[in-house]
């Protein structure tokens, strides 16, 4: 059970007054990706306001003039000008300012120049001291790496421009992507204590991600066997190691830490689950007119779509995130919808958004021409944007097979593969402020090591059913009585043999919250509310704090 009691853990003034510069390294960073982007913004402030300007993030700096990132604000003056103080070697540049979200901590941004041209050598001297193999690298992998060895270069510079003692220097990793920065500053800076947290493993994405059963097989599985199976060989050679050889490692749920436990055969040190930040949710007032907003631009979209008014009364569904078929659940997703169809009355209103990033071409032209004037004739009633690949995308290619079926008679499904940041050109509204409109949203992963989308969900009020084999759903099992009626959650159990049964259990709980009444809905939408409380960051934050005391206890002893 992950529990709010904080018996036992250190105090945050304790580690403050033992940390001279904490800071955190990621993709994400200012870099709106995924779900690690929530986790570091979210928990942001909290941060802030234990460790002050003691606290930096580090990300990469992927931005130009003509395309300045929204979430950064440069300020040269930050740690002393640093950014123009310190000579860097490899070209390596920073920027400094603030990141764009509440507390406002202090952001370093790392360009890594030339660092690429110097893997060959720093993969050498890894394999030399660490055992890491980079020799079967491919893809992302050398990017990666280039941007966090720049990173650790950084951190470990920026300490000796401060005068800041080594040993009161505390560095957080985040995923694979930072693993190799994580082994250079223990290589260099050894004095420095690490934190390395994976959000999900390689070789567990992987084998869900190629149509594997992870879950009956899973005690059989090992994970360098897999990685060579799968050619996944060097990210997993990189993560593991950086966990064994990380002062602390963390993860984000049980059912990764169980991952960790048998796929990289590191146990973690402690589970850090992700909470919110209540500051991301408008207060009533804006709520309601967001809401109403939201509603009636999806209505709008759907009868330019479809040929027919939708009344404001009609249920909304969505699902979002990645767009990882299997992983994420859209198959199982449309197949429930399909279900729900088949289940409702013929004259029920009902529909299921997919709100998932594609390989986007454009915004299609006939819908935004029909949108703009009331009517119209558009290219297909299930897509908002053209795509590249719209005959083998699989999200597509399903809806069609279900429409041929004649599965989707009743409940229409509309997919939006892009980011909804206020400017895809069809919905113009960011996800935030679209989220409320909606009535409940489904989220049923195969794999999923935490679950933001289900979260986010019911801290925005909207009810959700996801599953057992997200740690978001596991915690609500830990902490609450499960069902939307009495958490705003409904948590079904999948596994790798009972597909079905899933897809009819959320088909049910759908159905049956579609036919509830207003005083219902109502009570589910607070109970939501009342659920995603208790995931406030003030609360979590405990987790963390043991971390730090781990990483400081182990690098000092």
């Amino acid at each position: 059970m992950t529990s709010q009691n904080t018996k036992g853990a250190p105090k945050a003034s304790e580690i403050v007054q033992q940390v001279d510069l904490l800071v955190e390294t990621s993709w994400e960073v200012c870099n709106k990706v995924g779900g690690i982007y929530a986790v570091l913004s979210t928990k942001a402030r909290v941060l802030c306001e234990q460790f002050g300007d003691k606290l930096a993030f580090v990300g990469p700096d992927i931005w130009t003039a003509e395309n300045p990132s929204p979430y950064f604000k440069e300020r040269k003056t930050l740690f002393k000008s640093a950014a123009s103080r310190i000579q860097f070697p490899w070209g390596i540049t920073v920027r400094t300012g603030r990141w764009n979200i509440p507390g406002s901590p202090q952001v370093i941004l790392v360009n890594p120049g030339d660092t690429r041209a110097h893997l060959p050598e720093i993969y050498g001297e890894m394999w030399e001291r660490f055992g890491v193999d980079s020799l079967h690298a491919y893809g992302d992998y050398d990017d990666s790496c280039a941007f966090s060895v720049a990173s650790a270069i950084v951190i470990q510079r920026l300490a000796e421009f401060l005068k800041i003692d080594p040993s009161r220097v505390m560095a957080h990793f985040d995923e694979w992507t930072t693993g190799m920065g994580l082994l250079y500053l223990k290589a260099h800076c050894p004095k420095a204590s690490s934190i390395f947290t994976t959000h999900a493993t390689c070789i567990g994405r992987s084998i869900c991600g190629n149509g594997k059963p992870l879950y009956d097989q899973f005690h059989h599985y090992d994970g360098d066997q897999m990685a060579r199976e799968l050619n996944m060989e060097s990210k997993h050679s990189l993560e593991k190691t950086a966990a064994h050889n990380a002062d602390c490692f963390t993860t984000v749920s049980k059912v990764t830490a169980a991952e960790c436990a048998q796929l990289l055969r590191r146990p973690v040190d402690v589970v850090t689950p992700n909470g919110f930040e209540p500051d991301f949710v408008p207060k009533t007032v804006k709520y309601n007119r967001v809401r109403k907003e939201g509603r009636a631009r999806l209505l709008k979209i759907a009868k330019a779509m479809t040929g027919r008014d939708w009344s404001d009364s009609a249920f909304l569904i969505a699902t979002s995130g990645r767009h990882e078929y299997r992983n994420k659940g859209l198959d199982l997703f449309l197949d429930t919808v399909a279900e729900v169809d088949r289940r409702i009355p013929a004259d029920s209103e009902v529909l299921a958004f997919i709100l998932v990033p594609g390989w986007v071409d454009c915004p299609s032209p006939s819908l935004a021409a029909a949108i703009e004037n009331g009517s119209g004739t558009v290219e297909t009633d299930y897509l908002t944007h053209r795509l590249h690949n719209e005959d083998s995308d699989e999200v597509c290619v399903r809806i069609r097979q279900l429409k041929a079926e004649g599965a989707l008679a009743n409940a229409k499904v509309i997919y939006v593969p892009c980011y909804l940041d206020g400017n895809d050109g069809i919905v113009g509204i960011s996800y935030y402020d679209l989220l409320p409109a909606f009535d409940l949203t489904l989220f049923p992963s195969y794999y999923e090591p935490w679950g933001y989308t289900p979260l986010e969900s019911v801290a925005f009020g909207v009810p959700t059913v996801t599953d057992n084999k997200a740690g978001f759903g596991q915690w609500v099992l830990d902490n609450f009585a499960n069902g939307i009626e009495n958490c705003g959650v409904k948590v079904v159990e999948r596994n790798d043999s009972d597909y079905l049964r899933s897809r009819d259990e959320i088909a049910a709980a759908t159905v049956a919250y579609c036919s509830s009444d207003l005083t219902a809905r109502l009570h589910a939408r607070n109970m939501a509310f009342l659920t995603s409380a208790k995931t406030d960051w003030k609360y979590f934050m405990s987790h963390y704090d043991k971390a730090f005391k781990i990483a400081l206890h182990h690098n000092n002893r």
